[in-house]
Protein backbone atom coordinates (compact mmCIF):
# COMPACT_ATOMS: atom_id res chain seq x y z
CA UNK A 1 0.00 0.00 0.00
CA UNK A 2 1.62 3.24 -1.17
CA UNK A 3 1.70 6.25 1.11
CA UNK A 4 1.41 9.88 0.03
CA UNK A 5 2.01 13.14 1.86
CA UNK A 6 -0.47 15.89 1.05
CA UNK A 7 0.94 19.32 1.94
CA UNK A 8 -1.67 22.08 2.20
CA UNK A 9 0.11 25.28 1.18
CA UNK A 10 -2.60 27.67 0.05
CA UNK A 11 -3.06 29.99 3.03
CA UNK A 12 -2.29 33.69 2.88
CA UNK A 13 -0.81 33.98 6.39
CA UNK A 14 -2.42 37.31 7.31
CA UNK A 15 -1.51 37.00 11.00
CA UNK A 16 2.17 37.45 10.06
CA UNK A 17 1.57 40.64 8.10
CA UNK A 18 3.43 42.73 7.07
CA UNK A 19 6.19 40.11 6.63
CA UNK A 20 3.73 37.63 5.14
CA UNK A 21 2.08 38.98 1.98
CA UNK A 22 -0.41 37.68 -0.56
CA UNK A 23 2.36 37.20 -3.12
CA UNK A 24 4.62 35.34 -0.65
CA UNK A 25 2.82 34.17 2.50
CA UNK A 26 4.13 32.61 5.67
CA UNK A 27 4.67 29.05 4.39
CA UNK A 28 7.24 30.30 1.85
CA UNK A 29 9.22 32.42 4.34
CA UNK A 30 12.14 31.69 6.65
CA UNK A 31 10.36 33.09 9.69
CA UNK A 32 12.29 30.84 12.11
CA UNK A 33 15.66 32.09 10.86
CA UNK A 34 16.94 28.63 9.87
CA UNK A 35 17.75 29.39 6.24
CA UNK A 36 14.75 27.33 5.06
CA UNK A 37 11.09 28.12 4.52
CA UNK A 38 8.32 26.36 6.45
CA UNK A 39 7.38 24.49 3.26
CA UNK A 40 10.93 23.21 2.84
CA UNK A 41 11.03 22.06 6.47
CA UNK A 42 7.69 20.28 6.03
CA UNK A 43 8.91 18.44 2.93
CA UNK A 44 12.13 17.35 4.64
CA UNK A 45 10.22 16.30 7.78
CA UNK A 46 8.16 13.76 5.84
CA UNK A 47 10.77 12.78 3.22
CA UNK A 48 12.05 9.78 5.23
CA UNK A 49 8.49 8.38 5.20
CA UNK A 50 7.40 9.22 1.65
CA UNK A 51 9.27 9.07 -1.68
CA UNK A 52 9.63 12.33 -3.59
CA UNK A 53 7.18 11.23 -6.29
CA UNK A 54 4.45 10.69 -3.66
CA UNK A 55 4.32 14.24 -2.36
CA UNK A 56 1.26 16.25 -3.42
CA UNK A 57 1.11 19.99 -2.72
CA UNK A 58 -2.32 21.64 -2.77
CA UNK A 59 -2.04 25.39 -3.16
CA UNK A 60 -3.44 28.47 -4.81
CA UNK A 61 -2.43 28.67 -8.46
CA UNK A 62 -0.55 31.93 -7.82
CA UNK A 63 2.04 30.03 -5.73
CA UNK A 64 2.85 27.29 -8.24
CA UNK A 65 6.21 28.72 -9.33
CA UNK A 66 7.21 29.50 -5.74
CA UNK A 67 6.64 25.87 -4.84
CA UNK A 68 8.57 24.59 -7.84
CA UNK A 69 11.54 26.73 -6.76
CA UNK A 70 11.40 25.60 -3.12
CA UNK A 71 10.75 21.92 -3.91
CA UNK A 72 12.68 21.06 -7.08
CA UNK A 73 12.33 17.37 -6.21
CA UNK A 74 8.67 17.24 -7.21
CA UNK A 75 7.17 17.35 -10.70
CA UNK A 76 4.70 19.94 -11.94
CA UNK A 77 1.83 17.44 -11.91
CA UNK A 78 2.36 16.92 -8.16
CA UNK A 79 1.17 20.49 -7.53
CA UNK A 80 -2.63 20.69 -7.42
CA UNK A 81 -3.75 24.28 -7.92
CA UNK A 82 -6.91 25.68 -6.40
CA UNK A 83 -8.43 28.56 -8.36
CA UNK A 84 -9.74 30.07 -5.12
CA UNK A 85 -9.32 29.29 -1.42
CA UNK A 86 -12.27 27.41 0.07
CA UNK A 87 -10.79 26.21 3.41
CA UNK A 88 -9.44 22.72 4.08
CA UNK A 89 -12.32 20.41 3.12
CA UNK A 90 -12.29 21.11 -0.64
CA UNK A 91 -8.47 21.17 -0.69
CA UNK A 92 -8.36 17.72 0.90
CA UNK A 93 -11.20 16.50 -1.34
CA UNK A 94 -9.24 17.57 -4.43
CA UNK A 95 -6.21 15.54 -3.29
CA UNK A 96 -8.31 12.54 -2.22
CA UNK A 97 -10.27 12.23 -5.45
CA UNK A 98 -7.14 12.91 -7.50
CA UNK A 99 -5.47 10.03 -5.66
CA UNK A 100 -8.54 7.80 -6.02
CA UNK A 101 -8.00 8.02 -9.78
CA UNK A 102 -4.24 7.47 -9.66
CA UNK A 103 -3.77 5.09 -6.68
CA UNK A 104 -7.11 4.17 -5.03
CA UNK A 105 -5.53 1.83 -2.43
CA UNK A 106 -3.14 4.50 -1.13
CA UNK A 107 -2.70 5.95 2.34
CA UNK A 108 -2.73 9.73 2.85
CA UNK A 109 -0.86 11.85 5.35
CA UNK A 110 -2.33 15.37 5.32
CA UNK A 111 -0.33 18.22 6.83
CA UNK A 112 -0.29 22.01 6.77
CA UNK A 113 2.83 23.50 5.19
CA UNK A 114 3.65 25.92 7.99
CA UNK A 115 4.12 23.99 11.23
CA UNK A 116 7.24 23.72 13.38
CA UNK A 117 8.44 20.50 15.04
CA UNK A 118 11.51 20.27 17.25
CA UNK A 119 11.71 16.46 17.65
CA UNK A 120 11.30 15.40 14.04
CA UNK A 121 12.42 11.81 14.61
CA UNK A 122 9.86 11.37 17.38
CA UNK A 123 7.24 13.00 15.18
CA UNK A 124 7.92 10.56 12.33
CA UNK A 125 7.61 7.67 14.77
CA UNK A 126 4.13 8.92 15.72
CA UNK A 127 3.11 9.26 12.07
CA UNK A 128 4.38 5.71 11.52
CA UNK A 129 2.10 4.49 14.32
CA UNK A 130 -0.84 6.22 12.65
CA UNK A 131 -0.03 4.64 9.28
CA UNK A 132 0.18 1.21 10.87
CA UNK A 133 -3.17 1.72 12.60
CA UNK A 134 -5.10 2.85 9.52
CA UNK A 135 -3.68 -0.07 7.54
CA UNK A 136 -5.81 -2.45 9.58
CA UNK A 137 -8.73 -0.19 10.50
CA UNK A 138 -11.43 1.86 8.79
CA UNK A 139 -10.23 4.96 10.61
CA UNK A 140 -9.78 8.69 10.17
CA UNK A 141 -6.83 9.61 12.37
CA UNK A 142 -5.61 12.88 13.77
CA UNK A 143 -2.61 13.71 15.93
CA UNK A 144 -3.24 15.24 19.36
CA UNK A 145 -0.46 17.32 20.90
CA UNK A 146 0.11 17.36 24.65
CA UNK A 147 -0.90 20.91 25.74
CA UNK A 148 1.73 22.90 27.59
CA UNK A 149 -0.47 25.92 28.35
CA UNK A 150 -4.16 26.96 28.12
CA UNK A 151 -3.88 28.10 24.50
CA UNK A 152 -7.03 29.78 23.16
CA UNK A 153 -5.83 29.89 19.56
CA UNK A 154 -5.88 26.10 19.04
CA UNK A 155 -8.66 23.57 18.68
CA UNK A 156 -8.84 20.73 21.22
CA UNK A 157 -9.50 17.00 20.91
CA UNK A 158 -10.97 15.02 23.79
CA UNK A 159 -9.76 11.42 23.93
CA UNK A 160 -12.28 8.77 24.97
CA UNK A 161 -9.77 6.70 26.96
CA UNK A 162 -6.34 6.87 28.55
CA UNK A 163 -4.71 5.07 25.63
CA UNK A 164 -2.16 6.17 23.05
CA UNK A 165 -4.60 5.54 20.18
CA UNK A 166 -8.31 5.71 20.93
CA UNK A 167 -11.58 7.04 19.51
CA UNK A 168 -12.18 10.78 19.72
CA UNK A 169 -14.88 11.81 22.18
CA UNK A 170 -15.27 15.45 21.13
CA UNK A 171 -13.76 18.40 19.28
CA UNK A 172 -13.75 21.97 20.61
CA UNK A 173 -12.64 24.86 18.41
CA UNK A 174 -10.64 27.68 20.07
CA UNK A 175 -12.13 27.79 23.58
CA UNK A 176 -12.05 30.83 25.85
CA UNK A 177 -9.30 31.03 28.47
CA UNK A 178 -11.38 29.58 31.32
CA UNK A 179 -12.40 26.55 29.26
CA UNK A 180 -8.85 26.08 27.94
CA UNK A 181 -7.55 26.03 31.54
CA UNK A 182 -10.11 23.35 32.40
CA UNK A 183 -9.04 21.29 29.38
CA UNK A 184 -5.38 21.40 30.36
CA UNK A 185 -6.12 20.46 33.98
CA UNK A 186 -8.47 17.64 32.96
CA UNK A 187 -5.84 15.63 31.09
CA UNK A 188 -8.28 14.25 28.49
CA UNK A 189 -7.81 17.07 25.99
CA UNK A 190 -5.07 17.59 23.43
CA UNK A 191 -4.29 20.30 20.93
CA UNK A 192 -5.64 19.55 17.48
CA UNK A 193 -2.57 19.57 15.22
CA UNK A 194 -4.55 19.57 11.98
CA UNK A 195 -2.48 16.59 10.80
CA UNK A 196 -4.48 13.63 9.50
CA UNK A 197 -3.76 10.05 8.40
CA UNK A 198 -6.21 7.77 6.54
CA UNK A 199 -6.71 5.57 3.53
CA UNK A 200 -7.99 7.19 0.35
CA UNK A 201 -11.07 4.99 0.26
CA UNK A 202 -11.98 5.83 3.88
CA UNK A 203 -11.86 9.61 3.44
CA UNK A 204 -13.77 9.36 0.13
CA UNK A 205 -16.42 7.31 1.92
CA UNK A 206 -16.59 9.99 4.62
CA UNK A 207 -17.07 12.73 2.02
CA UNK A 208 -19.87 10.72 0.45
CA UNK A 209 -21.60 10.39 3.82
CA UNK A 210 -21.00 13.77 5.47
CA UNK A 211 -20.34 16.17 2.58
CA UNK A 212 -22.31 14.55 -0.26
CA UNK A 213 -22.26 17.73 -2.33
CA UNK A 214 -18.46 17.58 -2.42
CA UNK A 215 -18.57 13.89 -3.26
CA UNK A 216 -20.86 14.60 -6.20
CA UNK A 217 -18.77 17.55 -7.43
CA UNK A 218 -15.36 15.90 -7.30
CA UNK A 219 -16.60 12.54 -8.55
CA UNK A 220 -18.10 14.30 -11.56
CA UNK A 221 -14.71 15.66 -12.67
CA UNK A 222 -12.43 12.83 -11.51
CA UNK A 223 -11.94 11.59 -15.08
CA UNK A 224 -10.37 14.95 -15.99
CA UNK A 225 -7.62 14.70 -13.35
CA UNK A 226 -4.25 14.30 -15.02
CA UNK A 227 -5.56 15.50 -18.38
CA UNK A 228 -5.46 18.89 -20.16
CA UNK A 229 -9.04 19.41 -18.96
CA UNK A 230 -8.11 19.32 -15.26
CA UNK A 231 -7.77 23.08 -14.71
CA UNK A 232 -11.15 23.82 -16.28
CA UNK A 233 -12.82 21.04 -14.29
CA UNK A 234 -11.31 22.21 -11.01
CA UNK A 235 -12.35 25.80 -11.74
CA UNK A 236 -15.92 24.62 -12.17
CA UNK A 237 -15.92 22.51 -9.01
CA UNK A 238 -14.41 25.19 -6.77
CA UNK A 239 -16.82 27.83 -8.05
CA UNK A 240 -19.64 25.60 -6.76
CA UNK A 241 -17.99 24.72 -3.43
CA UNK A 242 -18.82 26.51 -0.20
CA UNK A 243 -15.96 27.14 2.27
CA UNK A 244 -15.78 24.63 5.12
CA UNK A 245 -13.00 23.04 7.15
CA UNK A 246 -12.40 19.30 7.22
CA UNK A 247 -12.95 19.42 11.00
CA UNK A 248 -16.46 20.87 10.73
CA UNK A 249 -17.37 19.04 7.55
CA UNK A 250 -16.17 15.54 8.39
CA UNK A 251 -14.17 14.96 11.56
CA UNK A 252 -16.76 16.25 14.02
CA UNK A 253 -19.48 14.11 12.41
CA UNK A 254 -17.77 10.82 11.65
CA UNK A 255 -17.97 7.87 14.03
CA UNK A 256 -14.61 6.36 13.09
CA UNK A 257 -12.31 9.20 14.15
CA UNK A 258 -9.28 8.23 16.23
CA UNK A 259 -6.55 10.29 17.85
CA UNK A 260 -2.93 9.41 18.43
CA UNK A 261 -2.76 11.44 21.62
CA UNK A 262 -0.13 12.86 23.93
CA UNK A 263 2.41 13.69 21.22
CA UNK A 264 5.23 15.64 22.87
CA UNK A 265 7.50 16.63 20.00
CA UNK A 266 7.89 20.39 20.36
CA UNK A 267 5.08 21.13 17.92
CA UNK A 268 3.72 24.59 17.13
CA UNK A 269 1.66 25.97 14.27
CA UNK A 270 3.60 29.26 14.70
CA UNK A 271 0.36 31.02 13.89
CA UNK A 272 1.03 34.50 15.29
CA UNK A 273 3.81 36.90 16.17
CA UNK A 274 3.09 35.99 19.79
CA UNK A 275 3.70 32.29 19.19
CA UNK A 276 6.89 33.10 17.28
CA UNK A 277 8.02 35.16 20.27
CA UNK A 278 7.48 32.15 22.54
CA UNK A 279 9.65 29.95 20.29
CA UNK A 280 12.40 32.48 19.60
CA UNK A 281 15.75 32.86 21.32
CA UNK A 282 15.74 35.99 23.49
CA UNK A 283 18.37 38.31 24.89
CA UNK A 284 18.79 38.99 28.59
CA UNK A 285 15.95 41.53 28.43
CA UNK A 286 13.56 38.97 26.92
CA UNK A 287 13.65 40.59 23.48
CA UNK A 288 13.46 38.36 20.41
CA UNK A 289 15.42 40.39 17.86
CA UNK A 290 18.04 40.04 15.12
CA UNK A 291 21.55 39.24 16.31
CA UNK A 292 22.90 42.13 14.26
CA UNK A 293 21.63 45.57 13.31
CA UNK A 294 19.10 46.05 16.13
CA UNK A 295 20.09 48.36 18.99
CA UNK A 296 17.58 48.15 21.84
CA UNK A 297 17.63 50.50 24.85
CA UNK A 298 15.29 50.30 27.84
CA UNK A 299 13.28 47.78 25.83
CA UNK A 300 11.81 44.58 27.27
CA UNK A 301 9.76 41.58 26.11
CA UNK A 302 9.57 42.71 22.48
CA UNK A 303 9.75 40.84 19.19
CA UNK A 304 11.54 42.76 16.45
CA UNK A 305 11.84 41.72 12.79
CA UNK A 306 14.04 43.62 10.33
CA UNK A 307 15.12 43.15 6.72
CA UNK A 308 18.64 41.84 6.23
CA UNK A 309 21.13 44.69 6.35
CA UNK A 310 18.70 47.10 8.03
CA UNK A 311 19.79 49.00 11.15
CA UNK A 312 17.17 49.93 13.74
CA UNK A 313 17.34 51.72 17.08
CA UNK A 314 14.48 50.84 19.44
CA UNK A 315 14.15 52.64 22.76
CA UNK A 316 11.61 52.57 25.57
CA UNK A 317 9.28 49.82 24.35
CA UNK A 318 7.75 47.16 26.59
CA UNK A 319 5.96 44.11 25.12
CA UNK A 320 5.73 45.37 21.54
CA UNK A 321 5.82 43.83 18.08
CA UNK A 322 8.04 45.77 15.66
CA UNK A 323 8.09 44.51 12.06
CA UNK A 324 9.88 46.44 9.35
CA UNK A 325 9.77 45.48 5.67
CA UNK A 326 10.78 47.26 2.47
CA UNK A 327 7.48 49.14 2.24
CA UNK A 328 5.58 48.64 5.52
CA UNK A 329 6.45 49.27 9.17
CA UNK A 330 4.16 47.91 11.89
CA UNK A 331 4.53 48.76 15.59
CA UNK A 332 1.86 47.47 17.95
CA UNK A 333 1.56 46.09 21.50
CA UNK A 334 1.92 42.32 21.71
CA UNK A 335 -1.40 42.18 23.54
CA UNK A 336 -3.20 43.76 20.59
CA UNK A 337 -2.01 41.59 17.72
CA UNK A 338 -5.58 40.36 17.22
CA UNK A 339 -6.08 43.78 15.58
CA UNK A 340 -3.74 42.95 12.69
CA UNK A 341 -6.72 41.96 10.52
CA UNK A 342 -8.19 45.43 11.14
CA UNK A 343 -4.89 47.06 10.21
CA UNK A 344 -4.77 45.06 6.98
CA UNK A 345 -8.32 46.07 6.05
CA UNK A 346 -7.59 49.76 6.61
CA UNK A 347 -4.31 49.69 4.71
CA UNK A 348 -5.97 47.82 1.85
CA UNK A 349 -8.79 50.37 1.72
CA UNK A 350 -6.48 53.39 1.76
CA UNK A 351 -3.37 52.17 -0.06
CA UNK A 352 -4.46 49.21 -2.18
CA UNK A 353 -3.67 45.50 -2.63
CA UNK A 354 0.06 46.01 -3.20
CA UNK A 355 0.62 46.54 0.54
CA UNK A 356 -1.23 43.40 1.58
Amino acid sequence: MNRYCIIMAGGVGTRFWPLSRQNKPKQFLDIMGTGKSFLRHTFERFAPLVPDENFIVVTNRRYKELIRNILPEIREEQILCEPIGRNTAPAIAYAAYWLRKHDPEAQMIVTPADHWVVDEEGFRSIIGECLDFVTGHDALMTVGIRPTRPETGYGYIQASADETICPVKSFTEKPNLELAQTFVQCGEFFWNSGIFVWKVRDIVRAFAQYLPEYHALFSSVEAAFGTPQEDEAVERVFSCSHPISIDYGVMEKAGNVYVRSNADVGWSDVGTWGSLYQLSRKDRYANAKPAEGCYAYDTRNCIISLPAGKVAVVSGLKEYIVVDTEDVLMICPRGEEQNIKKYIDEVKFNKGEEYI
